[in-house]
């Protein structure tokens, strides 16, 4: 592995549990809401002439709750079908007001939204009270809804935030979202939104200071990272000329040429005694399921060697003294 190959090897395909679409950059919405299909809109008409149709004495009369149909609209009686999809609160109250006026002339109408499932967020896990949540506006941030949802669960370990949306999943870690207000994205009204523990990992064997599994301890690790979160090498015993990354594609991401990977299992070389193998382990990013493996130097294959002969001549020597 060189420093001229990562770019390359870069873009090969993401391994692991679960592929997921990259996180994206927060975008700014209009800070009022606008009314989707399945809210639900309470209607009030008032009307203070002597000949209104409103004739109790109040003057004023509720319309039973009108929830706004797949086709964008709410039925109101005496005027039929009126277009809500797409406004705003106000807007739409207009609208109905300037629909009532056809047939009371001096009426004035109150409107108010209650936010259905598409204007709505549903909290499902990794927060102190999980439930369906309302938009306020269409520029709700990420980090208020859990907020409003309790806080993410401190006893999750490395917690990533799972967002999907459109038939897409999206993850990332939440200390990244704290970390950086453009990842603080939007909500939508559908979003799913899930805090789980981070369960990525990658083993570490051979001639390392700990032989054991290790956990993502942020977003991307690349290969100095992994062997610094494994104690690093063990100096009696370690080559670091021979530090091995093994990982494995699944099939449909074989592709001839240098565009991908052409086998199923690779295993991917790094040099740590030299400046360019050192810069390569820095860019070089492990994967979710890679194993790092450190060899031994031939100066320990040989002492193990030697030892292994020291043994058998000892017991032999045993042996012979013993039938003398």
């Amino acid at each position: 592995m060189t420093r001229a190959a990562t770019p390359m090897i870069s873009t090969w395909p993401y391994t692991g549990d679960q592929e997921h679409h990259t996180w994206f950059h927060a975008d700014r919405g209009p800070d009022s809401s606008v009314i989707q299909t399945g809210d639900r809109l309470d209607v009030v008409v008032w009307d203070n002439q002597e000949n209104s149709l409103i004739s109790d004495g109040t003057k004023q009369t509720p319309i039973p709750p009108l929830t706004v149909s797949s086709s964008g609209t709410v039925f109101l009686p005496y005027v039929g079908d009126v277009p809500v999809r797409g406004l705003t609160a106000d807007t739409a109250r207009d609208r109905i007001q300037r629909k009532m006026e056809m047939i009371v002339p001096a009426a004035q109408v109150q409107v108010q939204v209650t936010p259905g499932r598409n204007n709505s967020v549903d909290v499902a896990s990794g927060v102190g009270a999980p439930g369906r949540y309302p938009l306020e506006n269409r520029n709700t941030r990420l980090m208020s809804v859990l907020a409003l949802a309790g806080g993410v669960n401190t006893a999750l370990r490395h917690p990533r935030v799972r967002l999907q949306r459109g038939g897409r999943v999206y993850e990332t870690r939440v200390e990244s979202v704290l970390a950086d207000p453009a990842m603080n994205i939007t909500v939508h009204g559908g979003d799913q939104i899930a805090v789980l523990e981070d369960s990525r990992s990658f083993t570490v064997l051979g001639a390392s200071k700990t032989q054991k599994l290790v956990y993502f301890e942020k977003e991307r690790m690349n290969a100095l990272d992994a062997l610094s979160a494994s104690g690093g090498l063990n100096s009696a015993r370690a080559n670091p000329q021979g530090i091995l990354i093994l990982r494995e594609y699944h099939p449909r991401h074989l592709t001839p040429g240098p565009r991908g990977p052409d086998m199923q299992q690779v295993i991917f070389t790094i040099d740590m005694t030299s400046a360019d193998g050192l810069f390569a382990a820095r860019q070089f990013q492990v994967m979710p399921n890679d194993t790092l493996m450190a060899t031994e130097s031939s100066v320990t294959a040989v002492q193990t060697i030697i030892g292994l002969f020291g043994t058998v001549i000892g017991v032999s020597s045993s042996v012979s003294n013993l039938s003398e």
